[in-house]
This record gives C-alpha cells, structure tokens and sequence, in this order.
C-alpha cells in the first residue's frame, strides 16, 4: 500500500509541476498573442457541433465559438488551430496547456470542475441524454430496451447516466462500451448493438452521417440534464473572464437584435447598447483588449441565433432551451455594465 502511494503521490506532483509551470510562466492572453493563433480543443467528427470535412474544412456550433474567441482576442476569426480531442483526452489536453481552451460539447459537472482543475465558463448550450434505435424495433420508452444491448462513449457521465437510470429503473441492459465516439456509432451502424445512448443533439449529428438516417429514430425519453459549456484551466482569471464574456457578447447581440448584417449600422440610444458596442465605455480594456472586440465578434461570427440557425438548426433541433430568455429559454446575457 506504502508503495501504490508513492507512486500516486509522484505522479500528482508531477502533474501538478506540469499544471504550475503552465499557468506561471505567461498568462494565457500573453501566450495566445505572442503565438499568434488560438489553439482550441474540438471534435472532429460531430456534425453540427465540431466537423472537419474531407477538404479539411472545419465547421459547427463550437467551432464558431472558438472563432468567437479568436476574433475578441486577435481580431481574426480564423487565427484558430483546432485540435480534436477524444473524450478521454479533453482533460490531459486542458491541463497540460495543449489546448487554450476546450470547446467540445462537454457537459459540466462539480468532479470535472474539480478532479479537472478546469473552470466552466456559462453553458453555449442545454442538452439532455436520449436514446437512438432502429425504427424496426418499434421500440418507444426506455422499457422496451430491457434486455438490449446498448453503446456508450467510455468516461463520459452518458456511460454513468445510463447506469445509474436503469438500475434504479430495474431495467436489465447490457452495455458496449467504447473508447471513442466514432467507434460507439460505427458498432451501433453495424447492428452490434441494439440501441446508442448520447447527448440528443449528438444523436441527431451522427444520424445525419448515417448512410440510411430514416431507419433511425431518437427516443423521447430524457434521462439527464447535459448543460454544455467552454472550459478553462484553473488560475488565470483574466483568461477565464474573456472566454466567459465573449460567451455574452454572443448572447447579448441576439437579444437586441445586433446581427453580422446589420452591425454597421446599427444604432441605439440604450446605454447598455452603447457600451456593448464600445461606442462608450472601456469594457474592452478592463478585459485586456480593445474597444472593437464585440464588433469582430459580431462581424465576423455572428450571434448566438445566426450561429445556432447555422449549425443546429439543420439537425433538426428546435431552440427549446436553448432560446432566449424573453422567449421562454435559458440563454440569458448579463448585463454589460
């Protein structure tokens, strides 16, 4: 016992020298621009959310995010190096510094927070974990699946929600589980397993990628709330303040109505508007940047409802949730004051 926890004990330290020497020698802003580009942690291979084509293409609802990030920072959306990360390598990669920030549909939860050392900025977007099975099953609630096989991403809470929910059901079930996203719905496409349990809007991506996407059909039932956000590392609170307020900048353009098309010229007498916009005031400043870093934003991304109609809406997913605050949803911008 003495001996496993010397070895833990050195593997801790090592980690947190790693951790140290990441967040002490330059600030994550300084880095960024002396770099020159931003480097964002991604998936690769989820239509709507993270995607690269086969002409090397990148798109989706968190790689406008990222873009977001890089336009308030270094005035350039595309100044973005995008690293696809599998779930199991989201944490290594943020701890490490590999990545800036991660931005891959990670739902946030009290461990990661904290076994992750990762500050969760406000969720981009609210899911929840569903079910997807053939149609020719004509299976319709989560007690038909008795006795089904199911897959499942390893290391993920889809893989404890399903364990959890159907154990306090009393619904026998027999998981597949796999290392990686890909692996879980290629298994599931061959008719390894009789149903795959995910995120729904990550249901929904892969579906689309499906050769037969009719033959599939996503399940009513909602196990689990899925509150998906950017993630930083612990210590450097400057950093952590841009990701999170460019999140409400995004967010904010929507609700009065500031769009990449009209930002020109749009005007207002609002004070709030006013000093959103950098026309008065020095938010830009008190985040280390400049008075424009709303307008690049904007410009050249887009707001919270472009980047959803452009990227979610076409899985088929309505706003729900994920609608403005004054329309009966969670996304809700504070105040720039």
């Amino acid at each position: 016992m003495k001996k496993r926890l010397g070895v833990l004990l050195v593997q801790v330290t090592a980690l947190l020298l790693v951790v140290s020497a990441v967040g002490s020698a330059q600030s994550t802003l300084q880095r960024v621009r002396e770099r020159g580009r931003l480097v964002c942690g991604v998936n690769n291979a989820l239509l709507g959310f993270g995607y690269v084509d086969s002409a090397g293409n990148w798109s989706g609802f968190d790689i406008d995010f990222c873009r977001a990030v890089a336009a308030a920072v270094l005035g350039d959306a595309n100044a973005v190096e995008f690293v696809p990360l599998s779930a199991a390598a989201r944490q290594p990669a943020l701890q490490t510094g590999e990545v800036d920030v991660l931005i891959r549909n990670t739902t946030v939860t009290l461990t990661r927070e904290t076994d992750w050392t990762a500050n969760f900025v406000q969720p981009i977007f609210y899911d929840g974990q569903g079910f997807m099975t053939r149609k020719e099953y004509g299976i319709e609630t989560l007690h038909d699946l008795a006795g089904a096989t199911i897959c499942v991403t390893k290391g993920t809470t889809t893989e404890l929600n399903l364990a959890d929910t159907f154990r306090a059901l009393g619904i026998p079930f027999t998981p597949i589980v796999q290392e990686d996203a890909n692996t879980v719905y290629s298994t599931y496409e061959q008719g390894r397993c009789d149903a795959v349990t995910s995120d729904k809007s990550q249901l929904a991506g892969m579906r689309a990628l499906f050769a037969n996407p009719d033959e599939h059909v996503i399940l009513e039932p909602t196990i689990s709330k899925e509150p998906l956000a950017p993630a930083v590392r612990h210590g450097d609170d400057q950093w952590y303040d841009i990701v999170s307020w460019v999140v409400d900048a995004v967010f904010f353009a929507e609700e009065v109505g500031v769009t990449s098309q009209n930002i020109d010229a749009f005007t207002s007498e609002d004070p709030e508007v006013q000093r959103f916009l950098g026309i008065t005031g020095d938010f830009g400043e008190k985040l280390g940047l400049d008075n424009q870093w709303v307008y690049r934003i904007i410009k050249q991304v887009g707001n919270y409802g472009e980047i959803y109609e452009r990227n979610i809406s076409p899985l088929g997913i309505p706003r729900g949730l994920n609608a403005q605050w004054r329309d009966g949803g969670l996304i809700y911008a504070r105040p720039f004051r």
